[in-house]
């Protein structure tokens, strides 16, 4: 993605990730736009965003879902939701390749409060893992829109493990490239390795912009967008609540 610095220090990095903003949120401009329609038309026809990401993809979720400026009808899954949800014991969540098993995806799909509308937001960085890919496959079995934030570099580098051999951007209506390199990380170590991760920040770059233009397709509509307000400013919490009774049992609020 670079050339090696100097020194690793925060400018390096600083200087790294900015560049990377500014690219992606360029080059993806196009998937960017595509995927904010899908989430106005959903959200248009009384939908609710769903996200789910496992590992540290989970953050792209936590950017969709239930946050001050975002769409109050976003649901969050998580992995830990077998447990919490649908009653696996709790030892599931100690298996450390958890991500990588297909068989606990239906089970975590069929335990999530989902409706016809609804549109989904999959997040991972390599885009090749069991559950994941399962996981799209089924949404896509059951007719939902499916929008993808991956690498494009690291997934097409490294091979599936789903037994279908696909990756997830192979199965999304959309996909957002993070430009994140193989291996996510970007600034090489002396001596192997490297730090500062790039996935995260871009990530989450893409899915505010994807925010932005679907709220302005739905203001271009008539339509006046359910959007959170920050729980700490006076009177956050009585138009959340309000917004969020709208959709009773269709949004999970938990840590």
């Amino acid at each position: 993605m670079t050339d090696a610095p100097d020194r690793l220090t925060g400018r390096a990095y600083l200087d790294l990730i900015t560049a990377a903003v500014r690219r992606v949120g360029e080059d993806q401009a196009g998937p960017v736009s595509e995927a904010a329609r899908l989430i106005a038309g959903s959200i248009a026809a009384g939908g609710v965003i769903q996200a789910f990401g496992s590992g540290h993809s989970e953050a792209l979720a936590m950017e969709l879902a239930g946050r001050a400026g975002g769409f109050v009808p976003s649901n969050r899954i998580a992995l830990r939701d077998l447990v919490l949800q649908a009653g696996l014991p709790r030892e599931t969540l100690e298996d450390p390749f958890l991500e990588r098993n297909p068989d606990v995806a239906r089970q975590l799909l069929d335990a999530a409060p989902v409706e016809p509308a609804d549109v989904f937001a999959i997040a991972s960085n390599s885009g090749i893992n069991g559950v994941v890919v399962e996981f799209a496959l089924l949404v896509k079995e059951r007719g939902h829109g499916l929008i993808a934030f991956t690498s494009a570099e690291h997934s097409a580098k490294t091979p599936s493990r789903h037994p279908s051999g696909k990756r997830l951007s192979d199965i999304a209506d959309v996909v957002l490239d993070n430009g994140a390199p193989y291996g996510d990380a970007a600034l090489p170590v002396p001596g192997g390795g490297a730090v500062g991760a790039v996935s995260s920040v871009t990530a989450a770059v893409l899915a505010q912009m994807i925010v932005a233009e679907a709220v302005q397709l739905l203001v271009d509509d008539g339509h006046t967008p359910p959007i959170y307000l920050s729980a700490n400013i006076p009177g956050g919490d009585e138009h959340n609540t309000r917004l969020e009774s709208r959709y009773a049992g269709r949004i999970r609020r938990t840590a």
